[in-house]
């Protein structure tokens, strides 16, 4: 996203369903003469790289088919990264001025296992919207529309032409009603429902990236923020993918050894009835959270775990404020417990 863009409503508090990072995978397109499915799903603002050309043409950071000279229209297959309800979509056109598509529409499928077949029945849950050039297009879903759940979406684009980036925006689902009561689990893991809300600086990589799986995979693979030039500390609020007691702690820096984070702590608030917008009201309260880890001098390229006797159990909790002193890099958290 250009930092000039302005994200409308329906996108605060939402995971991008379609990041290649979590998982997303384009699985068919009918052309991409030009440019692959799979840099469409990037998650990374699209480039322009002024004179480079390949074998077929321009280079171009998106999906891009060549000019159709016979009736129809082309669509690409994706595989969302998880499950989830989707509120809507930024069908962004970025560098595609002369052969951007002036129209798309989004069907969707909800399968158990698996991809789609030519058996697949297809939901038509965005019907067919005009599109421009070099632009983002953010298309909000009804609110009936976004209760349901997808795994898979076919962007049809008419009749040809490039997509830069599709994001698609929404909360991943997962079927806390298999959890145990006294099952351990990641609270506060994406693919469980977790998610960021507010946080003080994202300069190179937002704090949603801290939830996702695995170790990261390089600097790049985490919550980064900017050097803190003047007093206070960077801070992010996480809502937990269920409400839930923490009884563990991992605070992973992998890869981040001249810029990670002197120290930490964790606080913490059960807050059913909190929206995904925080105020400045709700903000400055959050100062006031409960503390669940007390601070904690950080190592570089290092796990921390923290359990025992360090985390300080305040009974269940929905939402978290993860602070690091004074700035820098955390690459993964870990807080697990169990549902409440």
């Amino acid at each position: 996203m250009t930092p000039e863009t302005t994200l409308p409503e329906f996108t605060k508090g939402a995971v991008n369903l379609a990041s290649a990072r979590l998982g997303a995978a384009g699985l068919f397109a009918t052309d991409d003469f030009f440019a692959p499915l799979s840099r469409m799903l990037a998650d990374e603002p699209a480039v322009w790289r002024e004179g480079v050309y390949d074998e077929n043409g321009k280079w171009m950071d998106g999906w891009e088919s060549r000019r159709k000279r016979v009736p129809g229209h082309d669509h690409a297959v994706i595989r969302l990264a998880m499950p989830g309800r989707i509120r809507g979509f930024d069908v962004d056109t970025s560098y595609f001025t002369g052969n951007y598509p002036p129209h798309c529409s989004i069907e969707a499928c909800r399968i158990e296992g698996g991809d789609p077949s030519e058996a697949t029945a297809w939901t038509e849950i965005l019907p067919k919207a005009p599109l421009g050039p070099g632009a983002h297009h953010f298309l909000e879903l009804p609110a009936g529309e976004q209760a349901n759940v997808w795994t898979h979406l076919r962007l049809h684009i008419y009749p040809d032409g490039g997509v830069a980036r599709l994001r698609v925006y929404g909360d991943a689902h997962f079927d806390w009603s298999k959890v145990g009561a006294g099952e351990e689990i990641d609270l506060a893991y994406i693919f469980n429902g977790a998610r960021s809300l507010a946080w003080s600086n994202a300069h190179y990589g937002v704090p949603d990236q801290m939830l996702a799986p695995g170790r990261g995979i390089n600097m790049g693979d985490g919550w980064e923020t900017a050097r803190r030039r003047g007093p206070g500390n960077d801070w992010a609020i996480i809502k937990l993918g269920h409400a839930g007691i923490i009884r563990r702690i991992v605070v992973d820096t992998a890869h981040f050894k001249g810029n990670y984070p002197d120290a930490c702590d964790l606080l913490g608030a059960f807050l059913p009835d909190q929206d995904d917008a925080f105020d400045e009201a709700a903000l400055e309260a959050s100062l006031q959270w409960k503390p669940i880890l007390a601070r904690q001098k950080l190592q570089m390229d290092h796990i921390h775990a923290y359990s025992g006797a360090d985390v300080i159990d305040i009974g269940p909790v929905t939402h978290v404020r993860f602070a690091m002193y004074p700035d820098g890099g955390v690459s993964r958290l870990r807080l697990f417990g169990t549902k409440a």
